[in-house]
């Protein structure tokens, strides 16, 4: 199949196109600024909050996966961070339906929850995680994730094509986790992270999976790690930071929050990768 990768040049973006790339499709990488690394696909330079670049880049292709975002609420205005990533989720879902693609992936996060920029930290209604939480963004990124979200239901509802949101927590590698994780985890406002965290290859293994789902509509579905990025047991950091929050089924040892058995019943899903076992 031939894809387009949004953002290909970015952390999740070059893993994914990647993971494309060994799974033995064509890929046309589409980011402002070009990979630092060696690559398998063919990357073109442009910024796709330009409608017209967007319609013209992403045609004759059989899938989109839609990546490409300000990635945090931080060092950016609000409003950029909300204008650029809304003009980015309209225009590239709207060149897909547009050029007749069949399928689009769309990067969203466990932002859309609100965490971790709520400005007013919210309790979870209850862990682990499912896709039946309620939405409860209040930030800049976070809102803009759901309304992408939104953005790609609008073009499903119009027969264009079938769509997966991957709702991911903190993208991590075993390159860059001692130095960002590390620090973060023994400060309360880890809570805000929910302790949860991706690697990168299953992310992009998540991508692969939902390119072959074999579903119509629109699937939106939580992903993460099998454990927390934590070194404290899963009971004891949710007994501290939310103790009203009914808990079921029980998460011992280190267990995520965040329930992976949608996704695993629905794309197949299940993660590989701890940084238990990454070298420091």
């Amino acid at each position: 199949m031939k894809i387009i990768v949004t953002g290909s040049s970015g952390l999740l973006g070059r893993h994914v196109a990647g993971a494309f790339v060994a799974a033995g499709h064509e890929v046309l990488g589409i980011d402002t600024m070009a990979p630092k690394t060696d690559h398998g696909w063919v990357h073109v330079d442009a910024d796709l909050a330009d409608l017209g670049l967007a319609l013209q880049l992403i045609r004759e292709c059989d899938a989109v996966a839609h990546i490409a975002a300000i990635p945090r609420p931080t060092g950016k205005a609000p409003a950029e961070v909300f204008k650029t990533n809304m003009a980015l989720a309209y225009n590239v879902a709207e060149a897909a339906a547009s050029n007749g693609v069949k399928r689009f992936i769309y990067a969203s996060s466990f932002s859309v929850l609100g965490y971790p920029f709520a400005e007013k930290l919210p309790a979870p209604a209850y862990l682990p995680i499912d896709e039946n939480h309620p939405i409860g963004a209040q930030d800049a990124y976070g809102l803009s994730k759901w309304l992408g979200e939104e953005i790609v239901e609008a073009a499903v509802r119009r027969g264009v094509f079938s769509a997966v949101s991957l709702r991911m927590p903190w993208i991590q590698t075993p390159q860059a986790f001692f130095e960002t994780v590390v620090p973060r985890r023994r400060l309360q406002e880890s809570a805000r992270d929910l302790w949860s965290y991706l690697d990168a290859r299953d992310a992009a293994d998540a991508f692969v999976k939902a390119l072959n789902w074999k579903g119509d509509g629109h699937l939106r579905t939580f992903l993460s790690a099998a454990d927390t990025y934590s070194e404290e047991p899963t009971e004891t950091l949710i007994a501290r930071a939310y103790p009203t929050t009914p808990v079921s089924p029980a998460l011992p040892g280190f267990a995520t929050v965040i329930d992976n058995g949608h996704a695993h019943a629905t794309l197949g899903f299940a993660p590989r990768h701890s940084w238990r076992d990454y070298e420091n």
